[in-house]
């Protein structure tokens, strides 16, 4: 299940974390989200993120593998 988490501190901090996106899924899914909370300040990128252009790599390197 795909989810967006906002987390607000205290002090009046957010912070979106999402849930069950793979690669820049997440950022296009919050996009509208972040532009409503003001400047963003950090980023933090999941395994998640990065496990998805892994696999789009490889995924492009057996296909130029088989071509050859």
């Amino acid at each position: 299940m795909k989810t967006i988490e906002i987390i607000i501190s205290p002090a009046g901090k957010t912070r979106l974390q999402t849930h069950g996106f793979t690669g820049s899924d997440c950022q296009q899914a919050s996009r509208l989200l972040e532009q409503a909370l003001g400047q963003k300040l950090t980023e933090t990128l999941t395994p998640a993120f990065h496990e998805s252009q892994n696999a789009q790599r490889t995924h492009q390197q057996t296909d130029n593998s088989s071509t050859e």
